[in-house]
């Protein structure tokens, strides 16, 4: 009897070791799909974290989702494609260029938000007074808000949208004028090149050029056995006088 109770729990452990297992598998396939889903040129999105989150906050929570969707614990099929996702994150958070660039966006969406909301108190008279008579508290508590927060991450990635259009747009006409420079250098090197061969056969042939002027000058003033010369031009001779003959009237 007490063998089978044993029996029984250590079964009931192990199935809620497998339950336990396959609820944690779970959590990380979500987390795959979760970081696959989140906007490309936010690395803020991939980490999870708020725009104010330190450098420490950064490696802390890259080291807990890296060990959650590493691909030796993680089954899932895009698990390395996920992991590959954050450790380029944490890459460009701990870059400080990347980083500044970053905030700075963050910062342009802030004031554009507060423009915009600025706007809507002066339309609502309640809400403009308690914003007075509160000193900017109303203020900091919206911007604490969810609400703020889900407007400023939409916000955030519509100006990296925007400088990211910006930026390709650049490269691309760099890479159009780069590529036209390229085909100017290659036309006038094949310029070059012909030209160079032209004087290499004009120079070839000198040799040949200068004997048949040389035969000519020896012989071309004589003339060919049977060749008929054409008639000399009579000059006029102004020793000579000459008599006008009369005309014959009928």
């Amino acid at each position: 009897m007490g063998d089978k109770n044993h029996a029984a729990t250590v079964s009931d452990d192990l199935l809620l070791k497998n339950f336990f297992a396959e609820v944690s598998e779970v959590e990380r396939d979500n987390e795959v799909l979760r970081i696959l889903s989140c906007f490309k040129l936010n690395p803020f999105e991939y980490l999870n974290l708020s725009f104010d989150s330190s450098i420490d906050d950064v490696k802390k929570q890259y080291r807990k989702l890296s060990l959650m969707v590493h691909p030796d614990k993680c089954k899932h099929p895009q698990s390395k494609e996920a992991f590959g996702a954050l450790a380029k994150a944490q890459q460009l958070l701990l870059d400080q260029n990347e980083r500044d660039y970053l905030l700075s966006q963050v910062n342009s969406a802030k004031e554009e938000l507060r423009a915009k909301r600025k706007k809507q108190l002066k339309k609502d008279t309640a809400s403009k007074i308690k914003s007075l008579v509160e000193e900017g508290k109303y203020d900091k508590q919206y911007e604490q808000s969810e609400e703020f927060k889900q407007d400023l991450k939409v916000k955030v990635r519509e100006l990296l949208t925007e400088q990211e259009w910006r930026r390709r747009k650049m490269q691309m006409r760099i890479s159009e004028e780069e590529g036209r420079l390229k085909k100017d250098e290659e036309e006038q090197k094949e310029m070059w090149k012909r030209k160079r061969e032209h004087e290499e056969e004009w120079e070839g042939t000198r040799e040949k050029r200068v004997s048949s002027w040389r035969d000519f000058m020896k012989g071309g003033k004589k003339n060919k056995k049977g060749e008929i010369r054409p008639p000399k031009l009579k000059t006029e001779d102004p020793n000579k006088s000459y008599v006008q003959r009369p005309v014959k009237r009928g």
